[in-house]
């Protein structure tokens, strides 16, 4: 499956975009996510079975809510309501086992039980994807997933780097610091956290690090 065409703020999202650097795809309401359009690091909306936000009218990706634990029904009535918008989406992250590299990819393996067809979709590495026969000839998109410190490994920069290589999309969740957001602002596509979407003050935070140059004294947890 080709990665999709689709634009984030009249720029690519592909690899080989400007030069914004990373930016922030955000779940948080139509309403919420129209208060931010002035900030340079968010660049359309995050879906999710757990919020169940409606649409805004822009750019947006779905993920799966996993990481809290899938509910299947929830994932599959989004994915079934936004499909009148599926020419504005840049991926579906196909369900995965948060920690489990292998796990995942078995669900990968049978995708078709989760997603129908036309969909660009997104793996999600987990700790060891590294070490597996990673699909990328059937991705849109590459999303790093993963626990701590196996987000933050060097495993994980080498995935995103072959990824953007073979001119996929690139994603990594739970972005909510200054640390980790200069960690993957050159590597990745997008990002998501939801520190960052629920509180103001974390999106500017990073928004001012990267402004001024400043170390993070005290990161807040992922």
């Amino acid at each position: 499956m080709s990665p999709s065409n689709s634009t984030i703020g009249g720029n690519s999202a592909r690899s080989g975009r400007d030069n914004c650097g990373m930016r922030f795809l955000m779940d948080v309401s139509p309403t919420r996510l129209a208060t931010k359009r002035d900030s340079s690091l968010v660049c359309g909306q995050l879906l999710t079975p757990l919020t169940r936000y409606a649409n805004a009218g822009g750019t947006f990706a779905i993920d799966n809510g996993a990481f809290t634990g899938l509910d299947r029904g929830a994932f599959a009535r989004l994915v079934r309501r936004e499909e009148p918008n599926r020419d504005r989406c840049l991926w579906v992250v196909v369900p995965d086992i948060v920690g489990s590299g292998r796990r995942t990819m078995e669900l990968w393996q049978r995708r078709e039980k989760f997603v129908g067809e036309g969909w660009p979709l997104a793996f999600a590495a987990q700790d060891g994807s590294e070490d597996l026969d990673i699909p990328w000839n059937e991705m849109a998109c590459l999303f790093i997933g993963g626990r701590d410190p196996w987000k933050d490994s060097q495993a994980v920069v080498d995935l995103l780097r072959t990824a953007r290589a073979l001119g996929l999309r690139t994603h990594v969740g739970r972005v909510n610091t200054l640390r980790r957001y200069r960690r993957f602002e050159s590597e990745a596509d997008t990002c998501d956290g939801s520190g960052v979407a629920r509180y103001e003050h974390m999106l500017r935070a990073i928004e001012a690090g990267m402004q001024n140059d400043e170390p993070e004294l005290f990161p807040a947890e992922e």
